[in-house]
């Protein structure tokens, strides 16, 4: 928490100096007219307000892993840093496990989740000793091989579905009653045959369900917790002891994209979870959770140079470099992720003055491809800058290289001592040459030389 709590008060004015510095420094400028910038100490604030949250709630020794989404933000910087405030890594593939292991994470710190794991990435993670989830009857067969052909340290559950509804966003919400994660406890036989794979396997521990994500409110997400802590006791009363004594309730807190305001807030949620599920926290069971976008969407912002400003239909429009291939979920579906774009003048400064309501436009060839729709705006002119805030979650994963977009350059902050920023290169911009090189360029001849049967050789001189 900064000095200004949870208003975000202090986060608004580290972001301010950030871009005016970036500016300075050249980070920002005509010839890098994009950057991503994260903030190192809200990231630091985030990650303690999470740790004090739920030691508030859980009893004295209670083992508790708060394993980061790497899907969320795919940096090896950050998980080194997520990792340094006692944050290890949720991986839901074999590049975020490679991630999870350059920055130093241990197998003990890393909860591998996937709807699509292939053997070979079960048998890395058995081999690590890295926790694994079943999201499936299918794979609880493979794992069922592999246990028994190789002694594993791996604690080991199943992934569930407690089906108790969907939020605001359809597309995010993982507890419908079709979702396709985990086993759905309200199908037929299912709870049952959950109940019966633990009876019939020693080795099973751990039970994990992932209700929320953006959209889904506190009480519906209280309740998959409740849902899957009752399906805990109730195995654990089936055999006899307490066999699973490790339970994953994922993540998903949602995230406030109207304002600087963090809300909800870790306590407010660890709260919630202490009046619905009680014994979740009375130290028999040791606890995992799996927040992405709620550590680290506040701390990032996507800084765009405004390449042209002009105007159609009596509308203002600033063509910025920030579109599609950063905010991709944005321009495609704007009305579930909006962003809030502030206004920089070409020095850096928050820009003044009466606002207009203007289009804030990327660089992508398609029309659709905008930050924001009739925005109300201090007026964007060519060479000032504009901000997507709220961009240090999923707006740095997700790259969409439509026209050959490059991706930008990612850079942390902090306040220096002398009262300006100082910067940490975090990701460096893509090259043209990483674009032709992945676009197949080592390949260029390789369709050429293919002829099928029959084929005129057109190579061949003709007499």
């Amino acid at each position: 928490m900064d000095e200004y709590g949870n208003t975000g008060e202090g986060r608004a004015a580290r972001r301010d100096e950030a871009v005016r510095s970036a500016v300075e420094q050249g980070l920002l400028g005509p010839d890098s007219p994009i950057v991503g910038l994260l903030d190192v100490t809200g990231i630091r604030e985030s990650a303690a307000e999470l740790r004090a949250a739920f030691a508030e709630v859980t009893a004295p020794g209670t083992p508790v892993l708060h394993a980061f989404a790497v899907k969320a933000t795919p940096l090896v910087p950050v998980l080194r840093l997520l990792r340094e405030e006692g944050i290890g890594a949720e991986v839901a593939s074999p590049g975020e496990l490679a991630l999870a292991r350059a920055a130093g994470l241990s197998p003990a710190q890393t909860v591998l989740d996937s709807p699509a794991k292939t053997p070979a990435e079960l048998r890395e993670a058995l081999a690590l000793g890295i926790a694994v989830n079943a999201d499936n009857p299918q794979e609880l067969d493979r794992i069922d091989g592999l246990v028994r052909s190789a002694v594993s340290r791996s604690p080991l559950g199943i992934r569930v579905n407690p089906q108790v509804g969907g939020g605001s966003i359809g597309a995010t919400s993982t507890a419908t009653a079709t979702s396709k994660f985990g086993v759905a406890l309200r199908d037929e036989g299912a709870r049952e045959w959950v109940v019966r794979a633990y009876l019939d396997r020693p080795w099973l521990s751990r039970l994990h369900a992932h209700t929320g994500s953006q959209g889904i409110p506190l009480p519906l997400m209280a309740q998959g917790v409740a849902e899957t802590y009752a399906l805990a006791e109730e195995i654990n009363r089936r055999i006899g002891r307490p066999q699973i004594d490790t339970i994953d309730i994922g993540g998903g807190l949602p995230v406030n994209f109207a304002s600087d305001v963090t809300a909800p807030t870790y306590a407010e949620y660890a709260r919630a979870l202490r009046e619905a599920v009680p014994g979740l926290f009375d130290g028999r069971y040791g606890l995992v959770t799996e927040f992405g976008r709620s550590l680290l969407a506040k701390h990032g912002t996507i800084v765009a140079r405004v390449e042209y400003a002009k105007s159609a239909g009596g509308r203002a429009v600033a063509v910025t470099h920030a579109g599609v291939q950063v905010a991709t979920r944005t321009v495609y579906v704007p009305g579930s992720w909006p962003l809030r774009i502030t206004a920089y003048d070409g020095k850096g400064r928050p820009k003044s003055g009466p606002e207009v309501v203007q289009d804030v436009a990327g660089p992508a060839c398609f029309a659709g491809d905008l930050l924001a729709e009739g925005r109300a705006l201090p007026l964007l002119d060519q060479g000032d800058y504009a901000a997507a805030l709220d961009t240090g979650a999923y707006y740095f994963a997700h790259h969409y290289a439509y026209n050959s977009l490059a991706r930008p350059g990612i850079y942390g902050f902090v306040p220096d001592r002398a009262g300006g920023v100082r910067f940490a290169t975090v990701r460096d911009p893509q090259t043209l040459a990483s674009i032709v090189a992945e676009s197949g360029g080592a390949h260029a001849g390789a369709l050429t030389t293919l002829h099928g049967p029959g084929a005129v050789d057109t190579q061949r001189r003709v007499k």
